[in-house]
């Protein structure tokens, strides 16, 4: 009887090993998974610009009419970028301007305003700080805000609904107080920039044509639009050429080296174009 219960103790082991289930079989779907994704990262294209890969579709094929590190001349820049605009609105087209300048330096600081001929395409509101006195001949001159005293307190508690800000140099204390709403914005009247004047109406009225303000950024660059996609081409050229020799014109006396790095033209949410530097100062 012992003997019995032995083997049948011994017996278990191999009963509960017999009784084990056979391992499933592999999932053939998910041994060939790899093989997908390796053939997907095979057929996608490499990015040609940082960050490209994260852009959409619309954008991508525009970048493909781009040739890559070449300089095109002024017009058919200009053309290219009216072409590869991905925007349904009328978008900006911009300038940039890599500049061959130590920016961190005040003597190589590059300032100034700059009229475009046809214009930015943009409607700016302005705010102009004038004596009571001057606020009718203002508005009359196309201001859209006037200093006086419930627009002085909207400003005193942040407000900055406009573009640009001239002023009077008697109001310039006035506007001084205002320093930490207005200055991150960078809507500081400024002699340099031709925003502070005697004559208040007539730097409105250039703002309102069309005058802007360039000014060097810390990584001696510069950034503007200069009109509208919607333009007539030769209109873009013409105020590409005229804010290209603004620029050029305010080089820093003591700028040694090649001033003019590059240049390059973009819509909203377009590709950048290169330009020939040579062809816009033609044109200039």
């Amino acid at each position: 009887m012992a003997e019995a219960k032995k083997t049948s103790a011994a017996a278990k082991p191999a009963a509960t090993k017999a009784a084990a289930p056979k391992a499933a079989p592999k999932n053939p779907v998910a041994k060939s998974a790899p093989a997908k994704t390796a053939a997907t990262q095979a057929v996608a294209a490499p990015a040609r610009h940082p960050g490209e890969q994260f852009r959409g579709k619309r954008y991508r094929a525009a970048a493909e009419q781009v040739e890559d590190g070449k300089q095109y001349g002024l017009d058919e820049a200009v053309a290219l970028v009216q072409k590869t605009s991905t925007t349904k609105f009328d978008g900006t087209v911009e300038i940039h301007i890599r500049l061959g300048i130590d920016a961190r330096e005040a003597e190589q600081s590059v300032r100034g305003t700059v009229q475009l001929p046809a214009g930015t395409g943009k409607k700016l509101k302005v705010m102009a700080f004038v004596a009571s006195a001057k606020a009718a001949a203002a508005k009359k001159a196309g201001a859209d805000f006037v200093s006086d005293e419930d627009t002085l307190k909207k400003l005193k508690d942040g407000w900055t609904g406009f573009d640009v800000a001239v002023a009077s140099p008697d109001q310039m204390a006035e506007v001084g107080k205002l320093g930490k709403v207005l200055g991150p914005k960078g809507l500081m009247p400024n002699p340099k920039s031709g925003t502070v004047a005697e004559d208040v109406e007539g730097a409105i009225k250039k703002v309102k044509a069309g005058s802007i303000e360039f000014r060097v950024a810390k990584d001696a660059t510069i950034h503007a639009g200069v009109g509208k996609t919607s333009f007539k081409a030769e209109d873009l050229a013409k105020n590409v050429a005229t804010y290209f020799g603004a620029v050029r014109d305010a080089k820093p006396s003591d700028a040694k080296g090649t001033y003019i790095r590059s240049v390059t033209l973009a819509s909203t949410m377009g590709p950048g174009v290169r330009v020939n530097p040579d062809t816009i100062t033609a044109a200039a």
